[in-house]
């Protein structure tokens, strides 16, 4: 976790923070203490397999290769499989960094690690397969469980300072989906999770907003991540576990988080459609 961490947040893109600033707040502070933090939430979520985002990561691979006879090879952008030992199994590779919406501190940081001239994909936001399949996944789960009436759309957040074209990208992935879904207005909010340290970051908030519908009546929410393409540290413990014991607290009766889109038909059918091998 540690080892992890420092690579992490050594990441320019990631901490903006002059190096004499942040080096010592890193090494004397953050990294004596959020490992321990970070390894009891990780105990909540982990599976036999292991890692729930490299599990379905690996298995999406898998089913993109079997689906397209294409090989295909799958890389964290920090800790293992790395980047580079992943392309190196592949002849004239095309990466596509699984963040739909581009940032610097995500997308961009894949590209800075990649070999010069090596074909990206910089974003799928609108991609009309990963909106249909975000669509299919969120009626799939209110065949299953019934509806509420509010619908909340949780991206993961950025400082404000960050966050172009970033926001406008969740802006508009959120706005195609509730209209693929047939939702009106008062239907379905979008908001921003995962906020670190002090800065302003990207507003409403996921957990207050969620409090406030509690206080406001609202007994059922649903929650979807359409950020997210794996189930995660960011869905399962921060919505999955904390959010839902906030909204609970604060009142609410039902707290229902739509899976993300894992290893879902529609969303290798997408995948494939991205990659321009459909």
């Amino acid at each position: 976790m540690k080892r992890y961490l420092a690579e992490f947040l050594s990441d320019r893109r990631v901490i903006r923070l002059p190096r004499w600033l942040w080096w010592p707040i890193l090494h004397g502070v953050v990294l004596n203490t959020r490992p321990a933090k970070s390894a009891q939430k990780y105990q909540q979520i982990w599976t036999p397999e292991g890692s729930p985002l490299a599990t379905h990561t690996a298995k999406q691979a898998k089913l993109l290769a079997e689906k397209t006879g294409r090989p295909v090879a799958y890389a964290m952008r920090y800790g293992e499989p790395n980047i580079g030992a992943s392309l190196a199994k592949l002849k004239n590779p095309l990466v596509i960094p699984l963040y739909p919406q581009y940032s610097e501190s995500a997308t961009a940081s894949v590209g800075d690690v990649l070999p010069p001239r090596t074909p990206m994909v910089e974003h799928f936001y609108n991609h009309p397969r990963y909106i249909a399949a975000l669509a299919a996944n969120v009626r799939r789960h209110w065949q299953q469980h019934g509806r509420g009436t509010v619908l909340v759309m949780s991206f993961h957040g950025l400082p404000k300072s960050q966050a172009f074209p970033y926001s406008g990208h969740c802006r508009a992935t959120a706005e195609l989906l509730a209209k693929a879904l047939g939702l009106k207005e008062q239907e379905w909010l979008l908001t921003f999770q995962s906020r670190f340290g002090f800065a302003e970051w990207l507003q409403p908030y996921t957990e207050p907003t969620l409090k406030a519908l509690a206080h406001r009546g609202l007994k059922r929410v649903d929650v979807v991540c359409p950020g997210f393409v794996s189930d995660c540290l960011e869905t399962l413990e921060e919505l999955g576990i904390a959010a839902r014991q906030a909204f609970l607290a604060a009142g609410g009766k039902e707290f229902y988080l739509v899976s993300c889109l894992n290893e879902s038909a529609d969303w290798i059918d997408a995948l494939a459609a991205i990659a321009g091998i459909a």
